[in-house]
């Protein structure tokens, strides 16, 4: 207590610290990229790479090189203008180092350098600067290479010319920092699916990603990304796995109130909604206005023709349904691009957007689209009314469906759900309830449990594929029904929507799935993860202190498997098993494996125990 007071006395200006220049990256890392697991390693080159796109935009730039170096360095080069090297007029320094190394500097603060772009705040490269051991910048101006390198964001060297050249642009290239990030192991599957996405959004852009890393075959790897064109593309690709409504893509691309505006948009048959949406190339996953102003003009054009159409208001009016805005989206694929010249983003990751005059620019924009669109295909109009009427009616089934499975208080005589042996207790807090296999778990989980306050539910084998069957048909489910009244879950409650789920009268806080799930093959992907940092650490020649912390996980995981029975233990138990079982020929090799998985919780060496099995039985 008297420790509290002298520390809360002492506490005076000198406790304030003021962090400079890129400190404050290094500090709070997270604050800037999101975090700094493997998706803020990879925001890194997103980072870099949207300085291209922003060129490309501008509509200098139009060929993009990505390279993921052996040592694990990224290297990002285009034919853009380059940055600027003449010196900054208030901070006397080159500008390139002004971009690379001071926090809010950047060139999309002045709408005459950039209309649209995807930087907002100037934090993009000067943070992946400071959050890399080493960065190597280049610039190709004027017939000559202008270069400046950095480590942890301080510059070693004022800029200067290291050469001539015929070429434009910008060179980047830099390791991140292995103390910050808790991998620095890149993968090329998810650098590649951004650069395809960054192709289709952008057409006629093409995009070259080469991983120099050989693989296990001595092999490297190369793909080129362009699209020619764009979004009719990108949502063909989205949607290649899926069975199409119709094979057409609609599509439109204008300009309304300034905002560019492109949407592509196809059916399919199945059930879920399918939208993704960007504005200036980045992500926006949350949505945003944008977003609210496409669902806005869908709903409203289609219900119009809907109305308007003789045929399918008077299929309407017999099916004696009411439409809501999520049937029009039902089966629906979409991807929606924007371009706004001041972009108001939450926060710096720019995941939902706030501008208000885009709503209304969006859906106008689709509403004309898809009314001409309407009018000239009367066969794919009426597909698509079809498909809404489907919806509207498995939605309805699916309320009254869930109606159903409301769970019923005791006292009117509903009784408990199925199979299950519930607890005495009746604080949620303090409850807990477990998914079993089958009647024979539930009897063995019967008689361990504390009856007051563990509850057990049997199930039988495999509920539903609850992915790939419609709405109503989930809630007509016995073993999904018991589930539901079990937990005491509802949906639709109090005017909420159809599909939210509420939980205020859940009845127990903890909900247990007690399966056979392979917690053994969970291990060795972790292990398998955790190795390939190790050996990207060690390649790297990364500090000492990681790459040693890193072989202590892989030690200590390792020492969570149980151990294999292998070699002379396992010859001696496939002789006992096949002598307590009286095995004698090849027919009974599959008792005499299923009796070894049984004694050994099929811990055992399947290959060998095989091999030995076989050439004992005649």
């Amino acid at each position: 207590m008297a420790e509290n007071q002298i520390n809360e006395n002492n506490y005076s200006a000198s406790n304030i610290q003021v962090l400079e220049g890129l400190e404050a990256v290094r500090k709070r890392p997270a604050m800037y990229i999101g975090d700094i697991s493997e998706k803020g390693l990879h925001h890194l080159v997103n980072e870099t790479v949207d300085n291209s796109i922003d060129e490309a935009m501008a509509g200098y730039c139009t060929h993009i090189e990505v390279t993921i170096n052996e040592d694990n360095s990224i290297t990002v080069q285009d034919n853009g203008r380059g940055i600027p090297v003449d010196e900054h007029e208030k901070l006397h320094k080159s500008a390139l180092e002004v971009v690379m190394t001071v926090l809010h500097a950047g060139g999309k603060f002045d709408k005459g350098s950039y209309k649209v772009s995807g930087g907002l705040h100037g934090v993009g490269v000067s943070c992946v600067n400071a959050l890399s051991t080493h960065m190597l910048s280049q610039v190709f101006r004027d017939g000559k290479i202008y270069q400046q390198e950095y480590e942890k964001g301080k510059p070693l060297y004022p800029v200067k010319v290291v050469g001539e050249t015929e070429l434009r642009g910008t060179r980047q290239q830099f390791w991140p920092d292995p103390t910050i990030f808790t991998t620095t192991l890149y993968k090329y599957d998810i650098i590649a699916k951004r650069m395809r996405e960054l192709a289709y959004l952008n057409a006629g852009i093409k995009i070259t990603l080469t991983d120099l890393r050989p693989d296990e075959e001595g092999k490297t790897r190369q793909e080129v990304f362009h699209a020619k064109d764009g979004l009719k593309e990108f949502v063909r690709y989205i949607d290649r796995h899926r069975t199409h409504l119709f094979d057409d893509v609609i599509y439109l691309k204008t300009e309304k109130q300034g905002i560019p505006i492109e949407v592509a948009v196809m059916y399919n048959t199945d059930y879920s909604e399918n939208i993704h949406s960007y504005v200036n190339n980045i992500n926006t996953i949350e949505g945003g206005t944008h977003l609210v102003g496409f669902r806005m003009a869908l709903t409203r054009t289609l219900k119009k023709y809907a109305d308007n159409d003789p045929v399918i208001s008077k299929q309407i009016e017999k099916a004696k349904i009411e439409i809501a805005g999520e049937d029009f989206r039902e089966g629906l694929t979409a991807v929606i691009s924007i371009k706004v010249a001041e972009p108001q983003f939450e926060g710096q990751t720019k995941t939902k957007l706030g501008n208000s005059e885009v709503t209304g620019a969006v859906q106008q924009a689709v509403s004309e689209a898809l009314t001409y669109y309407l009018e000239e295909h009367p066969k794919e109009a009426k597909q698509i009314c079809d498909k809404v009427i489907l919806a509207a009616t498995a939605r309805i089934a699916a309320r009254k469906a869930r109606e159903s499975v409301q769970r019923k208080n005791p006292m009117t005589g509903g009784g408990l759900p199925g199979k299950l042996a519930d607890c005495s207790n009746k604080d949620p807090k303090e409850c807990e309830i477990f998914l079993v296999e089958g009647d024979s778990a539930g009897g063995s989980a019967k008689q361990g449990r504390d009856r007051y306050t563990q509850a057990i539910l049997p199930l039988r084998g495999k509920i539903l594929n609850v992915e790939k069957v419609m709405w109503h048909k989930v809630f007509e489910s016995e073993s999904v029904m018991n589930i539901i009244q079990s937990i005491g879950v509802r949906f639709g409650v109090d005017g909420e929507d159809d599909k939210e789920a509420n939980i205020e009268k859940l009845r127990y806080d903890k909900i247990i799935i007690m399966t056979d799930a392979d917690v053994d093959a969970m291990l060795k992907r972790v292990i398998k993860q955790t190795s390939e940092t190790l050996e990207g650490s060690i390649k790297a020649a990364n500090n000492d202190e990681r790459t040693a912390m890193l072989k202590e996980q892989v030690e200590i995981l390792e020492g969570y498997l149980p151990k294999q029975l292998a070699g002379d233990e396992l010859v001696a138990l496939v002789e006992k098993t096949i002598a307590d079982l009286g095995a004698t020929t090849k027919r009974e090799m599959g008792k005499v494996m299923g009796a070894l998985t049984a004694a050994t919780g099929g811990n055992f060496d399947k290959a060998q125990a095989a091999k030995e099995v076989g050439s004992r039985l005649s």
